[in-house]
């Protein structure tokens, strides 16, 4: 992986998550995709305890949902660090459906 590729946040959609390395530690965002591809549903987040605190969470939620956004997919936040971003975050409140 080169350096640019590392700490660039990418859509793996093989793996169907949101990915970020950082420092050889992969932080992940897990999504499915639902209703024939107009419904984007994120499960969960995870982040390797030593990264923790630095906002990689966040930043894997902005781009995911930004992709959501720009795909005009419909979110469904099951994963509760994504909902609370959205409640933190009120432009990202009318993509939940």
């Amino acid at each position: 992986m080169s350096k640019n590729e590392e700490n660039t946040v990418r859509n793996n959609t093989a793996d169907h998550q949101f990915e970020l390395m950082i420092e050889g530690e992969l932080s992940m965002l897990g999504y499915v995709m639902a209703d024939e591809n107009t419904t984007i549903i994120f499960s969960h987040t995870e982040v390797p305890e030593k990264l923790e605190g630095q906002g990689i969470a966040s930043r894997l939620a902005k781009v995911a949902l930004e992709f959501a956004k720009s795909k005009e997919l419909a979110v469904i936040p099951l994963c509760p660090f994504v909902k609370s971003y959205i409640r933190r975050h009120p432009e990202y409140q009318t993509l939940v459906k």
